[in-house]
């Protein structure tokens, strides 16, 4: 089981102040527990959060007891995509619970090696129920057997850890195979300039200025 310190946090503290001195705020609440504020090293969460998700249980560590908890939330900075706060569900360590756990692709698909098809990923998570010494930090799908156009891979071919099971319908399809579609290339037509020519002289004289008048005759003179 994962484990971090962390401190009970004043809610008078500054929080650009505590994040500059390497810690990040946060709170955990749930389970029974009142919402409770606390700091944790900024360096040890992130490592915690790469390596437990958030469908893992974490022990947090305080002067007032250990807290079992899952990560629920991580707000991050816009501009760094550092995470600047974090809020921590409680959790019943002998109650099962129900999280979304991500999808690992593994193996490699003969249809798309030979270049018959292209791989859709359909679901990238799932969800599962298990107690929280037994959720996963993600499950492996394998996509060797989809050897030809059509192959699917399906929630009931997910291998489950003991103690878990997958919510989703069995027969929910998690990734299949179909067949790879050419892009026609559009052929340039050749612009056929001198019709252009002969459009624009046929304008200019449809809009162009009347003819000058005929030159009268002798008899038209008297």
């Amino acid at each position: 089981m994962f484990t971090i310190k962390a401190k009970t946090r004043s809610e008078d503290v500054k929080l650009d102040a505590l994040r500059k001195a390497g810690e990040i705020p946060a709170v955990f609440y749930g389970a029974g527990k009142k919402n409770t504020p606390i700091s944790l090293s900024t360096i040890e969460f992130k490592k915690i959060w790469r390596d437990a998700g958030e469908s893992s249980a974490i022990s947090i560590k305080t002067t007032e007891g250990n807290v079992d908890v899952l990560i629920h939330e991580v707000q991050v900075d816009p501009v760094t995509d550092e995470p600047i706060h974090v809020d921590f569900l409680a959790i019943d360590m002998k109650k099962k619970i129900r999280v979304e756990v991500p999808l690992v692709f593994q193996g490699v698909s003969n249809a798309v090696k030979s270049g018959i098809g292209n791989l859709v990923k359909v679901l990238h998570e799932v969800e599962i129920e298990a107690l929280p010494a037994d959720l996963p930090h993600d499950l492996a799908v394998d996509i060797s057997k989809l050897e030809g156009l059509d192959s699917q891979v399906f929630v009931s071919d997910i291998k489950l850890p003991t103690g878990v099971v997958v919510i989703d319908g069995p027969t929910e399809v998690v990734a299949s195979i179909v067949a790879q579609v050419e892009e026609k290339e559009e052929v340039a037509v050749p612009v056929d300039l001198s019709a252009i020519e002969v459009e624009k002289k046929g304008k200019k004289e449809e809009e162009g200025e009347a003819p000058a008048p005929a030159t009268p005759t002798k008899e038209e003179k008297k």
